[in-house]
């Protein structure tokens, strides 16, 4: 019998760096809450679930991202989700490769529905329908992308020539092209017989895999070999690096679409984003009286059509037009909102650099929770700790430096030797030097936040945390 199930397959890798200084490697833009108070990650797992015949997610992240997708996963009481870690980034042609000879070796062949985890879609009932459509010519061999409707002459999206049509909403695809030049991209609108690619696809498992080893062999050897070699725990697949390594880092479009003769196009009206850059949020987001985006504490003097985000601290703004501003702990951005896609060239010359900008805001993940420094001086961290329900750091003692906690939202348990105490918010506890201790979250159902100072008492210490 043939699968007619739709497994979600979400390609979680990028590290979205046109949105720096908000998204970093370590917590790129799919993990943050950019539109609504929900990430962009947990939107994308929530659109799909009333689609039709849709089976469990399969996300292909990094290793750097599995916390934080698990996390994720498990606020949406998904456990049934399957990860597949990328060992070093890659193309949205080897991600796919991996999900679906990973499924193949599962004995199924179910239709998947390849999208990025960092998507927009406002009407996700004409999504759903879309989908519904497209699933049903995969289900008859083809393979299938959805094309956007143009706005504009956008120069940052790739676009698709259409043809003929297969079925009303569905189009035969007569060519792919890249981003193109304004002028180009101006007659690619004005022509009407263009489309934005949109970057998600729709094809039967085996019928990609047999469009990869007629048109993308080394991708398929690669792949397979990285799949045969894994690592594999619990429902989290560890490709192979070395094998990994040997694939070549190519795009689904490449690799299979350009070349496949099998081709189709579904246009889509649904209020599509791929959130690419400071100006697409404001253009998403809620605008003031002046045109003005404004996030967190912000004070605006004659400021019009701008996008002003504080994750912190007050930031005012005077007498500016058509910016970016955006504020993070460690890092701000100015830049004219026309020039937002040009974020990049600030976040290529920091990683030349070596900068650590790159990568983090100061803040690190663990499978408790996570911390971010506050302050350090010789002698003196100071961090904010956020630990998951129920969840423990492991022990501590430090011969050279005492503790102290001050918890700010929640209830701690904290053990100092023999002694556990439960320590509410607004209370404190301490640790002296060279007692063991264990600090951990009191509530199976809220996130506890506490500040943590550590002083060294006159010998270098070692304040890494497991």
């Amino acid at each position: 019998m043939t699968d007619r199930s739709i497994v979600p397959v979400i390609l979680s890798g990028g590290a979205g760096s046109r949105l720096w200084p908000a998204s970093r490697s370590r917590t790129p833009k799919q993990l943050l809450p950019l539109v609504d108070e929900r990430t962009m990650f947990m939107m994308t797992v929530q659109r799909t679930e009333p689609l039709p015949a849709a089976a469990a997610p399969l996300v292909v992240c990094n290793e750097g991202q599995l916390l934080g997708i698990q996390r994720e996963l498990a606020k949406l009481g998904r456990d049934d989700a399957a990860l597949i870690l990328e060992p070093i980034g890659s193309n949205t042609a080897p991600a796919a490769a991996a999900a679906a000879l990973h499924l193949a070796t599962e004995g199924s062949d179910p239709i998947l529905f390849v999208m990025p985890a960092d998507h927009v879609i406002r009407n996700e009932d004409a999504f759903a329908a879309a989908v519904s459509l497209a699933s049903a010519f995969a289900d008859k061999g083809y393979l299938l992308t959805f094309g956007i409707d143009p706005t504009g002459p956008e120069t940052g999206y790739g676009y698709i020539r259409f043809g003929d049509h297969l079925a009303e909403g569905v189009r035969i695809v007569e060519e792919f092209r890249e981003k193109p030049d304004g002028a180009t991209a101006e007659a690619y609108v004005a022509s009407g017989s263009y489309l934005w690619n949109s970057g998600m696809f729709m094809f039967r498992a085996s019928r990609f895999l047999s469009e990869l080893e007629a048109h993308a062999p080394d991708v398929l050897t690669a792949v397979q070999r990285a799949l045969t070699d894994a690592d594999r725990d619990s429902r989290v697949v560890r490709l192979n690096t070395d094998a990994f390594a040997t694939a070549p880092s190519i795009s689904i479009d490449y690799a299979v679409m350009e070349h496949t003769e099998s081709a189709a196009v579904v246009p889509i009206h649904t209020g599509w984003s791929d959130v690419g850059s400071w100006t697409a949020l404001w253009e998403l987001g809620h605008h003031d009286n002046h045109g003005n985006v404004v996030i967190g504490d912000v004070e605006l003097v004659d400021v019009q059509d701008s996008y002003v985000r504080s994750d912190g601290r007050l930031i005012a703004v005077i007498g500016l037009e058509n910016v970016a501003v955006v504020d993070t702990a460690d890092a701000t951005l100015v830049a004219r909102r026309d020039r937002s896609q040009d974020v990049k060239i600030v976040v290529d010359r920091l990683r030349a650099e070596g900068r650590p900008e790159v990568d983090t805001d100061g803040s690190e993940e663990r499978a408790w929770g996570g911390f971010a420094t506050l302050a350090s001086a010789p002698g003196v961290d100071v961090v904010e700790l956020h630990v998951e329900p129920a969840a423990s750091l492991p022990e501590s003692a430090n011969d050279h430096r005492s503790v102290r906690w001050i918890v700010t939202e929640g209830t701690a348990s904290i053990r100092v030797g023999d002694t556990t105490s439960l320590v509410p918010t607004g209370a404190s506890a301490s640790a002296p030097a060279g007692t063991e201790h264990q600090l951990g979250n009191a509530s199976e159902t809220d996130v506890l936040k506490l500040i943590e100072i550590a002083v060294d008492i006159g010998v270098d210490g070692d304040t890494r945390r497991d």
